[in-house]
């Protein structure tokens, strides 16, 4: 491990390690080639070897990272010997430039995420101190992963780097041990999120040391029961997701009762599928047929290192009812994997598994008005059981840190017409035509041999013209606007209130100033907004960085003053200098400083929800605030953070969202307009496939829920200790048709 040395005496990391190079050739094959990544400074280079163990080797690729290449996490596809995730590397500017490369786990893509990144930014930092702008963004000479092989050029004296994943031989055995990147960030927050939980879960079952819980709140407020089961197991988060991700039937046999027999019907993108099953219930019940059931899997993994899994019922053209099974409508349920520290004098990894599923009133819920024991003979006490089994299965093979993936996929005709996507709409239980058709994901049968690569034309050269940030200025007060002025000058008294200026007078503003698109409400009534403030939420204490502590979010340092529902044909981008924007207004213009947070919500047509966050006074200089809103975007996209909160609504809904934080800018495509009084942050939500699945599924109930967000900028040292809360927004049960058409 290691990094280069710039002259000016800067760090600059430097990766390497072996990928799959994934696509289709010019003779129409799929491929899938090991290949050796090299990325130092700002550029990349792919070889065929190692150049470490063959110096003499030849690059086939190399180029620099320009402002505009892009790399995306696509998801997971299965491959003829075992699960790859997928990356995809392309240029916004150039379609041409695009092509996609594979790793063997979900922690090496964030590893190679990071180190595109760092490149990225290893280049604007070379362009703002040489000004050699043109010789990065408009050259030819960008990377190109499908790109011809001519004037490809090694790197010279790569040194020290850090290494990314195994040699090429263990890449589809077993999982990469990933070096640790001193870069990355160690999000292990062991509490459950940063918000609280309103769930009241008792324990109503224990068996051979599982524990069965029921949430007491859920069983007033719904039909049904929500019930989890929660365990121990010592293996790591990968390990166990690949196991309840696994169509392995001699493996799932050893541990699952109720799925062990699972077939892949479709894949809808590299974090959704659709599965088929069946059950034999013979153990449990005479005289019952056998069953068989068909649901869809959306999964994802946090920053935190930990997984989510979602299940739910779903019906598919290409699997209709079988004759002699009982086609059952199997609840919905969710898996989550929660990465735990270790026990003190032992190294090997754990994590607390929880498994929940909901129970119908009818049918499988009438154990709850009968006799208790009748329970151990219920669906839902099988499929709460599987926890306990899968624990057991790890702690009888220790060693067994890998898991040979098979798939048996249905035999289906690949018929273009009977390709749609009515499996995915039914599992966001979202009304025909009111969301977005994804793209579906090729799925590519892996095959390890070499075949011609296919020379594409060189691409045109691309033209990027580098925003230009003003600095903000702090304009007159007109009194028609202010209410009024504060005469004194009040000494700041929280950590929040220092990131102001408080050598200037507050400004205030009256309520309904500023133009809103959705109404403003008290919290209650519906279709509208409200302010909820930061008690609801947690945030970094200041002994943080010490004990991990989180503490009570206090008051946001901006003022919610307007939220616009709205929707076009195309991407909304840039609100703020749209004439109709209340930013334009003149209340706006005098503003002191105005935060702007765009979601970009894809759907047929497009959405936007836009936050207008206010201060009273002008940005302290040198202060945290003053660093992210006048910074470069490496930085912001680092710490721009939102925690959600589904306060209100169905609960595979809130599982699916979570409560915990997440780093935006690395895990959407955010875009960062800064203008005089004002920054404007364009979350383009549809450029991650994880992010468009959970909106996906919010949009479908958007009508029932209650949806609390916070937005802040993530405190890792102690001087920006204890963590405080921009601001904070509450949307209370809108509809999709009030949107504003602009």
């Amino acid at each position: 491990m290691g990094s280069g040395r710039q002259s000016d005496g800067r760090e600059v990391p430097n990766y390497a390690g072996w990928v799959f190079h994934v696509g289709t050739s010019s003779l129409g094959y799929q491929f899938c080639r090991p290949r050796y990544l090299v990325i130092k400074g700002k550029n990349v280079t792919m070889y065929k070897t190692d150049p470490g163990d063959n110096p003499r080797s030849i690059p086939m690729r190399s180029g620099l990272v320009g402002t505009h290449l892009m790399v995306e996490e696509v998801g997971r596809r299965v491959f003829h010997s075992g699960p790859l995730y997928v990356l995809k590397i392309y240029s916004k500017l150039d379609d041409s430039r695009n092509g996609e490369f594979a790793c063997t786990n979900c922690e090496e893509v964030e590893k190679w995420i990071s180190a595109f990144r760092h490149a990225k930014e290893e280049a604007e930092t070379i362009i703002d101190r040489t000004g050699s702008g043109n010789r990065i963004m408009h050259s030819d000479d960008e990377f190109d992963i499908n790109g011809p092989r001519k004037g490809s050029r090694g790197i010279a004296n790569i040194g020290r780097l850090i290494t990314i994943g195994k040699g090429p031989e263990a890449l589809l055995r077993r999982p990469s041990m990933v070096a640790q990147d001193p870069e990355s960030d160690g999000f292990y927050n062991y509490p459950q999120g940063d918000t609280f939980e309103l769930a009241d879960w008792r324990c109503v079952y224990i068996v051979n040391g599982l524990r069965i819980f029921e949430d007491a709140t859920a069983s007033k407020a719904e039909k049904g029961h929500i019930m989890k089961s929660v365990g121990v197991i010592d293996a790591a988060a990968e390990t166990i997701f690949e196991h309840i991700m696994s169509f392995n039937t001699k493996m799932r046999y050893q541990w699952d009762m109720y799925m062990g027999n699972l077939e892949l019907v479709e894949e809808i993108d590299g974090h959704t599928d659709i599965v088929y099953g069946s059950f034999d219930p013979k153990f449990f019940k005479r005289f019952q047929k056998k069953t068989d059931f068909l649901f869809s899997r959306v999964w994802r993994r946090d920053q935190d290192g930990s997984y989510s899994i979602t299940q739910i019922f779903t019906t598919h053209k290409k699997c209709p009812p079988k004759r002699g099974f009982n086609r059952i409508n199997i609840s919905p349920g969710i898996w989550e994997i929660m990465p735990l520290p270790p026990k003190p004098g032992f190294g090997s990894p754990r994590c607390l598994v929880t498994q929940m599923i909901e129970v119908k009133s009818t049918g499988w819920g009438r154990w709850k008005h009968s006799s208790f024991s009748k329970f151990l003979t219920t669906i839902p006490y099988i499929l709460l059981c599987r926890t306990a089994g899968l624990r057991e299965l790890v702690a009888a093979n220790p060693d067994n840190t890998h898991l040979e993936t098979q798939v048996k996929t249905k035999e289906v005709k690949k018929s273009v017409d009977e390709q749609g996507l009515s499996g995915l709409n039914s599992l966001l239980t979202r009304p025909p035509d009111s969301l977005h058709a994804e793209p579906q994901e090729e799925f590519y049968d892996a095959l390890m041999v070499e075949y011609p690569d296919e020379d594409e034309d060189d691409a045109a050269r691309s033209m990027l013209s580098k925003q230009r940030t003003a600095s903000q200025k702090f304009k007159g007060i007109s009194w028609g606007v202010v209410v009024g002025l504060s005469k004194s000058k009040k000494a700041p008294a929280t950590r929040a209130e220092k990131e102001l200026d408080w050598n200037f007078p507050a400004v205030h503003f009256e309520d309904g100033v500023f133009q809103s698109g959705l109404r403003r409400c008290d919290g209650r009534s519906d279709h509208g907004w409200s302010d909820p403030g930061g008690k609801g939420f947690m945030v970094r204490s200041v002994t943080y960085n010490n004990d991990g502590l989180k503490t009570t979010g206090g008051d946001p340092l901006l003022k919610l003053l307007a939220v616009d529902w709205l929707k076009s044909d195309k991407r909304i981008d840039n609100v703020a200098k749209r004439p109709s924007c209340c930013v334009q207004s003149d209340a706006g213009k005098k503003a002191p400083f105005i935060l702007i947070i765009n979601l970009q919500v894809p759907a047929s047509p497009n959405y936007s929800l836009v936050m207008y966050f206010v201060s009273e006074r002008p940005i302290r200089q040198g202060s945290l605030l003053d660093r992210f809103a006048n910074g470069d975007n490496a930085f912001r996209n680092s710490r721009f953070k939102l925690i959600p909160s589904i306060v209100e609504g169905y609960w595979v809904v809130k599982r699916a969202v979570g409560t915990k934080a997440c780093l935006l800018g690395k895990a959407v495509t955010c875009n960062y307009f800064r203008e005089d009084n004002f920054l404007e942050i364009d979350v383009d939500i549809g450029s991650s496939s994880v992010a468009r699945n959970v909106v996906g599924l919010v949009l479908g109930y958007v009508t029932s829920i209650v949806v609390d967000l916070a937005v802040l900028i993530e405190a890792t040292n102690s001087e920006e200790l204890p963590e405080y809360i921009l601001g904070t927004t509450r949307i209370n049960r809108f509809t999709l048709e009030s949107a504003v058409q602009v």
